[in-house]
């Protein structure tokens, strides 16, 4: 019973990663050209410690919390190739909503401009709608520049920037579309980090 009940306590404190659950289908609706892709697993802890979690919590402009946010989560990026050439990524992050855990996962092109964004775990009665494609189409096109101002505490974007014409689709999901809005933030800051600093090596 007690080596039980260290188990449980183990697995309950262990950090919350997130993979893709069928990266062969995914990478293949994503990027149709791709003909393979590779995976690279990362973590703050490894890649830069807590200097680098300082600099990601500054950047994101809020402080890392709970499972999802430990400095040893660790974090997968699908690199997607045509042939030899890398031609995008993929990569989810946690993120902690109202009905539980939300999965965010970013279509990025070479230079990190987010192509298509994808849920693959939102379980709010709410959720088809945020899942719509008339959602996710909202974010096409913007990068890290576009949300590195974006106030995720107060959950606001300067005047004039991209972010204001993004639309909540559902007024009962508005805790949630601002947990979205930071999750997308930090994947962006996680891949720059990570990998598009070093020129998507």
């Amino acid at each position: 019973m007690l080596c039980l009940l260290v188990l449980i306590k183990t697995v309950s404190n262990a950090a919350v990663g997130c993979d893709l659950n069928d990266p062969d289908r995914d990478v293949a609706r994503f990027f149709p050209a791709s003909t393979g892709y590779r995976t690279d697993y990362y973590s703050i802890k490894k890649v830069g410690g807590e200097k680098l979690l300082a600099r990601v919590q500054a950047r994101l402009g809020d402080k890392f919390k709970g499972l999802f946010e430990t400095i040893d989560v660790p974090y997968t990026v699908y690199t997607i190739l045509n042939k030899k050439q890398v031609i995008g990524y993929i990569h989810g992050v946690n993120q902690k909503g109202e009905y539980g855990g939300i999965q965010v996962f970013l279509a990025l092109d070479p230079s990190g401009v987010i192509s298509d964004l994808y849920f693959q775990k939102m379980t709010a009665p709410y959720a088809g709608k945020f899942r719509a494609k008339a959602f996710g189409a909202q974010f096409r096109g913007l990068k890290l520049s576009d949300f590195i101002s974006y106030d995720v505490a107060a959950g606001k974007a300067p005047a004039g920037s991209p972010l204001n014409k993004i639309v909540n689709p559902s007024a009962d999901g508005a805790k949630d579309f601002l947990s979205i809005m930071r999750g997308v933030k930090k994947n962006l800051i996680l891949m720059d980090e990570f990998t598009l600093k070093k020129g998507g090596q």
